[in-house]
């Protein structure tokens, strides 16, 4: 297949076409020519005004719910969803079922993913069938595909057992991704615990049951050497926990979700039941300072932690909905939308650069004979975000009618290429 960028603006700090105006053409997956004035008569042309290209993104937690849930997702539409924000690489947490904790299931993934739109990586699971009581095997997924452990939505709680992972990646300088809960304190908890938690007369999950747990995981971190990274960090003593750490020298990195960055607990005074996600939206105050820390570089990444839930897990009260949102198509706007003070090229190297320099990936690159893995994106376009622009099969997003900046336009993986219509 023959492409041909017209005049996009590359954003990209290790290409010697970093922010110059330039025509790309691509043919069967592979970069030809970088260049001015080209032209391809057998090509798909991309042109308009303000296109800009960088590197294809990476999203490094997602939920595709395959195998075993797939009334919520699966591999094809989550693919489809991941191609649609402009991600060209998704890493995929193991709470399917079965989990993804052995060979064979990493296996899977990666047979039925190989020739997509969005490479998808899959997560190992670090226990098995995510009980939390013992190891799964995680070197043999490892050498099988694996390319970072964690329980997913089912964080660790044992310290013993996060010790002895923490200890058992060593072997191969691998990563353990951890969401920050002590479900000992927060189990009941609907919602953040704060003034609005009282006033809507709400269980509340202290900030304390994720503060806990990172304190707790960055000694384990110091203690073993090893490597953790901390999602979905939403409240200001987390982010001072980590600052402190990395300062330390503790092997630590972290990722904020879109909505960690644009709503407050003071929302759900809509009993909006897309608002009901793990961590909670936490107060006015901590979503400032995530933003502080997002622009001063304390935040290495952002993950999008798409989670599809099918209309009946959403369509109840408020207490029985299950918690998530998706976030694939929608998380470029909302965050070039509520943090319009986030330099381009620095939100350009959060999706790009970072987060494959953490997990190891291949950095893609734009220049003659490169294989192509390209984002193509307007960053000033502003747009409703609506039911029309979600390729996931489920529709649990918060900001569904919103008005958001920042639009994708296409992405090229190799030989697949997918255009938003």
């Amino acid at each position: 297949m023959h492409i041909l960028l017209k005049n996009v603006k590359v954003i990209a700090p290790s290409s010697p076409f970093h922010g110059q105006q330039k025509d790309i053409s691509i043919q069967n997956g592979i970069i030809q020519q970088v260049g001015d004035h080209l032209e391809d008569a057998r090509a798909t042309v991309i042109s308009g005004e303000n296109l800009h290209v960088s590197a294809g993104w990476m999203d490094i937690f997602a939920h595709f719910c395959d195998p075993g849930l797939e009334h919520k997702e699966d591999l094809y539409t989550g693919v489809k969803a991941a191609a649609t924000g402009g991600y060209t690489t998704v890493m995929v947490v193991p709470n399917t079922q079965p989990a993804l904790h052995t060979k064979p299931q990493i296996e899977y993934v990666l047979s039925k993913t190989r020739h997509a739109a969005a490479t998808v990586l899959p997560i190992g699971a670090v226990t098995k069938n995510l009980e939390g009581t013992g190891l799964a095997e995680m070197y043999e997924m490892q050498q099988n595909g694996a390319v970072a452990f964690s329980d997913g939505l089912k964080p660790l709680q044992s310290p013993g057992l996060m010790l002895k992972a923490l200890q058992y990646i060593k072997a191969f300088d691998g990563t353990l991704i951890q969401l920050p809960d002590d479900q000992s304190i927060s189990s009941h908890g609907l919602m953040h615990e704060g003034i609005y938690s009282t006033q809507l007369g709400m269980p509340g999950k202290p900030a304390l049951a994720e503060e806990l747990i990172i304190q707790r995981d960055l000694e384990l971190a110091k203690y073993t050497d090893s490597r953790i990274h901390i999602t979905g960090v939403s409240t200001r003593k987390s982010i001072e926990l980590i600052a402190a750490a990395k300062a330390d020298g503790i092997k630590v990195t972290c990722s904020v979700t879109p909505y960690h960055l644009s709503l407050t607990d003071g929302q759900l005074i809509s009993y909006d039941s897309n608002l009901k996600v793990n961590p909670p939206l936490r107060s006015a105050d901590d979503v400032k300072a995530i933003q502080d820390a997002i622009v001063h570089g304390t935040v290495d990444c952002f993950a999008t932690h798409h989670v599809p839930q099918e209309w009946d897990a959403k369509q109840v009260e408020f207490e029985y909905a299950k918690n998530g949102m998706i976030g694939l198509e929608s998380s470029f706007g909302v965050i070039r939308h509520y943090l319009p003070q986030l330099p381009l090229e620095q939100h350009i190297a959060m999706l790009t650069e970072k987060p494959r320099a953490i997990f190891k990936q291949p950095q893609p690159e734009i220049r003659d004979g490169a294989a192509a893995n390209l984002t193509i994106f307007d960053p000033a376009a502003a747009w409703e975000f609506t039911t029309a622009h979600i390729a996931s099969r489920s529709k649990n997003s918060a900001y569904i009618g919103s008005s958001l900046k920042g639009k994708v336009i296409a992405t090229v993986n190799g030989p697949i290429f997918h255009i938003n219509k």
